[in-house]
């Protein structure tokens, strides 16, 4: 019988690990009937993918919205719109004006700057934990730690009310539907355009308002470059602040979440964390690799190309999948130990080449905190719970809920 890796399955879905062990010892570069895709595993040949940008774009819509019957319905137009403004799905040279006009907002010093305000949610953030926790409520560290915290910081700087928090993850959790979900849901496109459509709408409003009166948050800058030699487009902004906010929260709230997760089930590393919470920037950098929050990345063949012995076509998809690479024992020492000393850890989560995760450092900076003031304020705390419920999606990795005890 035919091998055939798939995600859809939930048992593969809440472990891969072993099948990305199978398909780097015997298949690295492996044709999935059910994904209809190139499935890339082995270390080098993802970070190859990841710098190919001649033979493999980054545009996976346009095509995918060429076959998609509700793209020839019509029913799905903001997704069209906004979407294919995001930067990440955009090569050169659009990707590099893009991106060209928002790398100041995420230098290492504009994200230092935000070290007390993340600061101040984190510690806010553990109150309401522990406040909960003394009500006799349970305590979700997802819901009530590892997706504001995230989401908070980016709303401020975009200068989004935190008022509006809760339509903004209904709005979200829709976008990601058709992000990465590895099932095909009845209406998860349609879904996913209401998501859009609102948000859009939402962000029109604010673009608006910051166009008659600029105040000092990044939605107010981006309408200013506007007027710049490289100007953005109104639907760019729009597009562009969907994507911040999106990716902005999702993956770190994914980052924190696995983390944390993976040092409950390894006790040995929480307790060393506790014991000396300077370990707090390696251990990111494990969770990071470990079992990181963006679990593949989704590329389209613009020509024919080999890769360990096949030959991919022109149009087909290729998922890289970064999980795998990182746990590659060609890259690295004891691949399948989580270390949060770990010195040597060249992961590729965030990416390589021009397509490296804009918002690493502030991303960075959010999960450090994160481990540090957990470490040192809640010392005991613990999963209750039985195995999570991870997210059924190729692109983001990570679980839904994880109720705890403080101790």
């Amino acid at each position: 019988m035919t091998y055939t890796f798939d995600l859809g399955n939930p048992a593969t879905n809440a472990d891969p690990f072993p099948e990305f062990a199978r398909l780097r010892a015997d298949d690295p570069v492996h044709w999935s009937p059910a994904m209809k895709a190139w499935i890339v595993t082995r270390y080098a040949d993802v970070k190859q993918v990841a710098l190919n940008n001649r033979q493999i774009s980054a545009d996976r819509l346009t095509p995918f919205f060429k076959s998609n019957p509700e793209y020839q319905k019509g029913t799905i137009e903001s997704l069209v719109r906004y979407l294919n403004h995001w930067m990440v799905f955009r090569d050169p040279p659009d990707h590099t004006r893009l991106r060209r006009l928002f790398n100041k907002a995420f230098t290492p010093t504009s994200v230092e700057n935000l070290r007390a305000n993340v600061e101040d949610i984190v510690a806010h953030l553990i109150d309401g934990m522990r406040a909960k926790a003394a009500r006799g409520e349970t305590v979700d560290y997802i819901a009530d730690f590892a997706y504001p915290l995230p989401a908070s910081v980016i709303m401020d700087l975009l200068g989004v009310p935190r008022a509006d928090l809760e339509r903004v993850k209904h709005w979200s959790d829709d976008i990601a539907l058709f992000i990465g979900s590895a099932q095909v849901a009845g209406n998860k496109y349609l879904r996913a355009e209401a998501g859009a459509r609102a948000m859009a709408d939402y962000f029109r409003a604010l673009v608006e308002d910051r166009t008659a009166r600029p105040r000092d948050d990044m939605i107010s800058q981006l309408v200013l470059a506007r007027d710049d030699r490289d100007a953005l487009s109104t639907d760019e902004i729009i597009g562009t602040c969907i994507l911040l906010l999106f990716a902005g929260h999702e993956t770190t709230t994914n980052l924190i979440g696995n983390g944390f997760l993976y040092s409950m089930k390894h006790r040995a590393q929480w307790e060393r964390l506790v014991a000396d919470p300077s370990l707090a920037a390696t251990a990111v950098e494990e969770f990071l690799r470990y079992d990181g929050p963006s679990g593949a990345l989704a590329r389209v063949a613009s020509a024919d190309l080999e890769m360990a012995g096949k030959t991919i076509r022109e149009g087909q998809r290729v998922f890289a999948f970064v999980n795998a690479a990182n746990r590659d024992p060609e890259a690295f020492e004891e691949a399948e130990r989580f270390d949060i000393g770990r010195a040597q850890n060249p992961h590729l989560t965030f990416g390589h080449g021009i397509h490296f995760c804009l918002g690493a450092p502030l991303a960075r900076l959010e999960a450090q905190i994160a481990a540090t003031r957990l470490a040192e304020r809640l010392p005991h705390i613990r999963l209750s719970g039985g195995e999570p419920e991870w997210h059924d999606s190729l692109i983001l990795r990570g679980v839904k809920r994880l109720p705890v005890q403080l101790g």
